[in-house]
């Protein structure tokens, strides 16, 4: 079996090709962007377009961030980390003219496949649950397990919609500025005062709605589902959306928070929409990329930021790379997560020994193993069988496995928590190329196994690569159980623990968010309450990456936000 461990045959790709031909960097910007990843790449084009010399400075030999394809196996491309795209903010999608930049989305409906581990009754095939967009089919799946479940569900979804909208105007601004409306000049008191209007916006909205905008907050998802549904398949496939990427359980508190994070979304119009990128979600990026070089900007890979310069007078004045090379700039962008910015490469004699333990005091606990997997034919359901290999509807969703059963979920989330591997993991299974034809050749597929719960250490101790190998049989044969015949069609697997994401793509603790999310570590308060404007105590430097506000998976907005933060200091100078 092929495994990148031992064979990586990463890809260069045509947008790095093109920046090493034609760009030579300067010793000299108005900006500088550290990490080429998307929210990265959105503030370059932002501060490039409002007339800021800008260059991206990314260590890695591709573009991208955690949204990056990669051909890790000869003639598969894999979204290697992120791998599906929804919570592209639409202004950022339209300002940047990401369509005529090349980004192109193919929609999923149906949405999610939840197959079932049972016998089937009188010859027929185990039960599944299948949801999309289409009212009456939901109805109908959902019906197989309740009815009273199917006729409350469309109320359901249109709670959360609702929700969901009146909240969107808090994803494109910064949170309030409240020192600056309490101790600030009248100038700034003014400014700050601005900073509500979205909060009052978000208010006014919600209405009457606010009790249960605050409830499913603070609350676990399941004391919300309870109160709505009976039938553990549904409880348990929406409660995956309550838990993704996060070290919580369906029964602690903020798990409904996660889960109305994930619904907030939106593509072509489409509310709640997720859907694969075309070539992967690099594709994303470069097509960010691509428009920030529209307007000047210039954007590098393979340039390692060694450390942030900062002169006798406590402001910014550049980076320095790790091959000594010096680059000046009014303003420096992080778009890397808070603990590298201010551990790693901020010099600890301009930042207080209080600050810096509030910053390690930031949680980034990861709950996440991603498996990448090239295979040569489709995974075949029990539940959902298909002829000649050909695909249904519910390859093209995101297809929970082990997801049929809340306490599945419970008792995965427990055993990681007591430092071991989950024994029966939750997985949800992606297959893009079933809508995207140019990620593996012809006849082949490759598939995203985005799975939990795996900690940081096990049991005390660094993984091994036999550790990696021997989970990933683990998730290899329950997806066996589901479908029969998966194992023998796998060409070669990528298998990236905790540590392996922080390595590779710089997420501190291996968390996909740069930094978990519970209430303590939103709006106000992330990353930290002094640094929810994307400022930090370094003049002239700023945060822009997933850390900050409004949180990762919302993509462009920290981008978007700190640039608009960076202007309007500069404006004021």
């Amino acid at each position: 079996m092929w495994t990148s461990r031992t064979k990586n045959a990463a890809a260069f790709g045509t947008v790095t090709r093109f920046m090493r031909r034609h760009f030579t960097i300067k010793s000299q910007y108005d900006a500088l962007v550290i990490g080429g990843g998307h929210n990265g790449l959105v503030a370059a084009a932002y501060l490039q377009r409002g007339g800021l010399k800008t260059a991206v400075l990314e260590r890695r030999h591709v573009l991208g961030g955690a949204a990056v394809t990669e051909e890790i196996i000869p003639g598969f491309r894999f979204s290697r980390c992120s791998y599906v795209l929804s919570l592209l903010r639409p202004h950022i999608y339209s300002d940047l003219e990401l369509k005529k930049h090349g980004l192109k989305v193919y929609m999923r409906d149906p949405h999610a496949f939840t197959p079932m581990l049972e016998e089937g009754l009188r010859g027929a095939p185990p039960r599944s649950l299948t949801l999309g967009s289409d009212v009456a089919m939901n109805q109908k799946e959902i019906s197989k397990f309740s009815q009273k479940d199917a006729e409350v569900y469309p109320d359901f979804v249109a709670h959360l919609d609702s929700l969901a909208a009146a909240i969107h105007p808090l994803l494109d601004a910064p949170p309030v500025d409240i020192p600056s409306a309490t101790t600030g000049s009248l100038r700034k008191r003014l400014a700050a005062a601005r900073t509500a209007v979205p909060l009052v916006k978000c208010g006014l909205a919600l209405g009457t709605k606010i009790p249960g905008f605050y409830e499913i907050l603070t609350a676990p998802i399941m004391k919300i589902l309870n109160r709505w549904f009976d039938s553990e398949p549904l409880k348990a496939t929406l409660a995956t959306d309550g838990v993704i990427g996060a070290m919580t359980s369906p029964s602690n508190p903020g798990s409904g928070y996660v889960l109305l994070h994930h619904v907030m979304g939106e593509l072509e119009k489409e509310k709640g929409a997720w859907g694969y990128v075309e070539g992967g979600m690099g594709r994303v990026s470069e097509a960010i990329a691509s428009s920030a070089r529209s307007h000047g900007a210039d954007i590098f890979t393979e340039k390692d930021v060694d450390q942030v310069l900062v002169g006798s007078d406590g402001a910014v004045k550049g980076v320095g790379l790790k091959d000594g090379t010096e680059i000046r700039s009014k303003v420096v962008l992080s778009n890397a997560t808070p603990d590298v910015t201010f551990r790693k490469l901020t010099p600890r004699t301009v930042l207080s020994p209080e600050f810096i333990r509030a910053v390690e005091q930031i949680d980034y606990t990861s709950a996440v193993t991603k498996i990448n997997v090239a295979v040569d034919s489709l995974p075949n359901f029990l539940a959902a069988p298909t002829a000649n290999g050909k695909p249904g509807p519910h390859h093209q969703c995101s297809i929970h496995i082990n997801c049929e059963s809340v306490d599945v979920l419970e008792t995965a989330y427990k055993e990681a928590l007591n430092g071991r591997p989950s024994s029966r993991p939750m997985v949800e299974m992606t297959v893009p190329s079933v809508l995207d034809p140019t990620l593996a050749p012809p006849g082949c597929h490759v598939i995203s196994l985005f799975t939990q719960f795996t900690p940081y250490h096990i049991e005390g101790k660094e993984w091994t690569d036999q550790d990696r190998e021997a989970y990933a049989d683990r998730v290899f044969d329950w997806v066996e159980q589901y479908a029969p015949g998966f194992k023998s069609s796998v060409i070669g697997r990528d298998i990236l623990v905790p540590p392996d994401l922080e390595k590779i793509f710089g997420l501190t603790g291996g968390n996909i968010f740069h930094g978990s999310m519970p209430l303590d570590q939103l709006y106000l308060a992330r990353p930290l309450p002094c640094l929810s404007n994307y400022r930090s105590p370094v003049k002239g430097l700023y945060l822009c990456g997933s850390g900050s506000h409004p949180g990762g998976g919302v993509m462009g907005s920290p981008g978007w936000n700190a640039a608009l933060a960076v202007m309007a200091d500069l404006k004021h100078q």
